[in-house]
């Protein structure tokens, strides 16, 4: 008889075996690829949110060293008015030469409430060329005007 198996014999079958599941480790290019899009991603923006902070520090510290140098408060309103009318140069190029009640109204534009208008704008107007005025007044010019300083600088 011949070495195959007769017609007669039953064949022993095993099972199937599947093939062992994937391991998780190393990733396949793929994953590699997306980890790394999104590595630059998150990199680029907190890379231009640092910037965007330097850049804003630097502009403080512009303005509070301009009013540093200014040894009255004449001449810190003198300085406050001139970092102004530079920083409006960034909305609107001939902002810098509006006269008096213009220039305030320009000053107040987008702001929720009107806060050039009124004494503050007076102080500003006025304040470079009174013979005296006092440092409350400046002080309080000097936060409304750092703040629209910032703002309109940021927005370049």
């Amino acid at each position: 008889m011949s070495r195959l198996a007769s017609p007669g014999a039953t064949l022993q079958l095993r099972d199937i075996h599947q093939a062992p599941p994937p391991s998780w480790w190393p990733p396949a290019p793929g994953w590699w690829l997306l980890a790394a899009i999104v590595l630059l991603v998150i990199g680029a923006i907190a890379w231009r949110l640092w910037r965007r902070r330097q850049r804003a520090r630097a502009l403080s510290r512009l303005f509070d060293d301009a009013l540093a140098r200014a040894a009255t408060p004449q001449a810190q309103v003198a300085a406050m008015s001139e970092l102004l009318r530079r920083a409006a140069r960034n909305i609107d190029p001939g902002a810098d030469a509006l006269p008096g009640d213009k220039w305030l109204a320009f000053l107040d534009r987008s702001l929720p409430s009107p806060v050039f208008v009124g004494r503050l704008g007076d102080v500003l107007l006025e304040g470079g060329f009174r013979r005296s005025i006092s440092q409350d007044d400046a002080d309080a010019l000097r936060v409304a005007a750092r703040a629209r300083f910032l703002d309109w600088m940021a927005a370049r």
